[in-house]
C-alpha cells in the first residue's frame, strides 16, 4: 500500500498537501496538529496505522496550514480558515458524501464546525479526544504559559508523554513536530485550540456519531469527552483505558470501532498491541488478596484494593503502559516495549513500599509474546504464562521470564536468576529472573 501526494489551494491561495491511501470509499482525516505527510509515512509504526485504517476505506489525510508540505509562510489559523482547509480537500477531490473524522489537537472543532455546516456531506462523523470548549480544557493561565512556552522552545517533552509510547517513539514525535511546523505558528494552533467553542454546532449534527475518549486523557480531560457525547443523543460513546492524545498507542482499540462504525468488515489488519507485534504483558495481584476481608473485615478490604488500582493505573500513565483489564484482585496490562513494562513494575513496588497502604503488598509477573487481540482483550500462551509467573511470585516481588530479560539487555536493569520452575499448565519448566527493584 503506497500513499499519493498532491496539492489543492484554499480560499485563500494557501496551498494544502494531501494524501490518499488505499483503494474503497474515502474517509477523511481532519488535520488537528502540526503534520509532515512525509516524514510520517517513512515511520514504520506511523506508516502501519495509517494502512490499518485504510483496510477498507480510501484514507485521505492533509498537512495543516503551515506544516509539513503544505505552505509554510502563513499568519492566520483561526477555526474558520481552518474548516476552510478542509473543504478544500473534500472540493479538489469531488468528494460527496463521506465519513470524516478527528483524532485530537483541534480537529474535533474543525470536524464538527464542517459536519454542522455541510450535514449533507458527512455521511458519519468520528471523534477521538475531542471537546466542545476549549476554555475547559485548562486555567487561563496555564493555557497562556503553554502558548508561550512553545512560542519560545516548541512543544515540550509532556506533549508527546502519554501511556504506551516508549522513549525512541517519544523522540520521534518531538521531532516530527518540531520539523513540521514553526514554533510560532504552533503556538498559533494552540491559541485557536483554547479559543474553540462549538457548542452551538452540536444540535446540527444529524449524522451518527462516533465519540471515543481516554480515562487517562492528558490532553483533554476524560469529562469533556463524555460530555461532548451526552449532549449528542444519536451518539455512541466508547470510554477506553489510555490516552485520546496519542492515537497509534491505542490503534487496537480505536480502529475496529472506527471500522465497525462505518460498517467496514476486515479480515486481519495488523494493529498496535494485536498479533503479530510483540507485546508486553504484566499482571499485578494482591498479596493475600482472599484473606484480607477476613482478617480486616469488607470495608478494610476495599480500601486496599483501591489503594492497589490507584499505584497501578499512576504506574501505567508514567510508564506508557495499557490497561486491558481488572482481574478482581489485580490488573492485567499491556506494554509496546520491554523497558517501560519492567519501569512500570519497579515504580509500581517502590510506590507500595513507600507510600500505599500498611497492609497492600503485590506481586508482579510479566512475559513477553504475540497474544491475540480481540473484543479489547488479548488471550493465548504468552498471556497465560504472564499470569502463571505473577502467580508464582511473591508479595513484593517481581518476576520475569526469560524473553524479557534478553529484550532489555544492555539497559541497566538488575535480575537474578531464579532457575527453572514447573508452572501449573505448562509441560516444560520455564526459567524465571527476580528484577531488583530496591533503591
Amino acid at each position: 500500500m503506497e500513499q499519493q501526494i498532491g496539492f489543492c489551494t484554499a480560499s485563500d491561495g494557501v496551498k494544502i498537501a494531501y494524501a490518499t491511501i488505499g483503494t474503497g470509499p474515502p474517509l477523511v482525516y481532519a488535520s488537528g496538529l502540526a503534520t509532515h505527510l512525509e516524514l510520517e509515512w517513512e515511520r514504520p509504526f506511523v506508516r502501519a496505522f495509517l494502512e490499518a485504517l485504510a483496510e477498507g476505506p480510501t484514507l485521505v489525510r492533509y498537512d495543516m496550514r503551515g506544516s509539513g508540505l503544505s505552505d509554510r509562510d502563513v499568519r492566520d489559523f483561526s477555526l474558520d480558515v481552518l474548516v476552510h482547509d478542509l473543504g478544500a480537500v473534500a472540493d479538489h477531490l469531488k468528494l460527496g458524501q463521506f465519513p470524516l473524522m478527528s483524532l485530537g489537537g483541534v480537529a474535533g472543532p474543525i470536524a464538527i464546525t464542517y459536519a454542522a455546516a455541510h450535514p449533507e456531506r458527512v455521511s458519519h462523523l468520528i471523534l477521538c479526544g475531542a471537546y466542545a470548549r476549549g476554555s475547559e480544557i485548562t486555567t487561563p493561565d496555564r493555557a497562556q504559559t503553554y502558548v508561550d512556552y512553545v512560542s519560545k522552545f516548541g512543544p515540550p517533552l509532556d506533549f508527546a508523554l502519554q501511556p504506551g509510547i516508549d522513549a525512541d517513539e517519544l523522540q520521534d514525535i518531538i521531532q516530527r513536530q518540531r520539523s513540521a511546523m514553526s514554533r510560532e505558528a504552533q503556538a498559533e494552533v494552540l491559541k485557536t485550540m483554547f479559543a474553540a467553542d462549538v457548542s452551538e454546532c452540536l444540535d446540527k449534527l444529524s449524522m451518527p456519531v462516533l465519540v471515543m475518549h481516554g480515562h487517562r486523557d492528558r490532553a483533554v480531560r476524560f469529562d469533556l469527552g463524555r460530555e461532548l457525547a451526552a449532549q449528542l443523543p444519536q451518539a455512541k460513546f466508547v470510554p477506553f483505558e489510555g490516552s485520546s492524545a496519542t492515537p497509534l498507542t491505542i490503534s487496537h482499540i480505536i480502529i475496529p470501532e472506527i471500522h465497525s462504525f462505518l460498517g467496514i468488515e476486515v479480515k486481519q489488519a495488523t494493529l498496535r498491541g494485536s498479533a503479530p507485534e510483540l507485546v508486553i504483558i504484566l499482571f499485578t495481584d494482591i498479596e493475600g488478596s482472599t484473606a484480607l476481608g477476613q482478617s480486616f473485615g469488607d470495608a478494610k478490604a476495599q480500601e486496599v484494593r483501591r489503594a492497589h488500582n490507584g499505584v497501578v493505573r499512576d504506574a501505567l500513565g508514567t510508564h506508557g503502559g495499557t490497561e486491558i483489564k481488572h482481574t478482581g484482585d489485580g490488573i492485567m496490562a499491556s506494554f509496546p516495549s520491554a523497558s517501560g513494562a519492567l519501569e512500570c513494575a519497579i515504580s509500581i513496588q517502590r510506590a507500595v513500599s513507600e507510600h500505599a497502604h500498611p497492609n497492600l503488598k503485590v506481586h508482579v509477573g510479566l512475559n513477553a509474546g504475540e497474544p491475540i487481540a480481540e473484543e479489547r482483550d488479548l488471550f493465548g500462551t504468552a498471556v497465560d504464562l504472564a499470569r502463571r509467573i505473577c502467580d508464582q511470585a511473591r508479595g513484593g516481588e517481581i518476576l520475569a521470564s526469560d524473553v524479557v530479560r534478553q529484550l532489555v539487555a544492555g539497559k541497566g536493569f538488575l535480575f537474578a536468576d531464579r532457575g527453572e520452575t514447573a508452572l501449573r499448565g505448562f509441560e516444560d519448566p520455564v526459567r524465571l529472573y527476580e528484577v531488583h527493584w530496591e533503591a
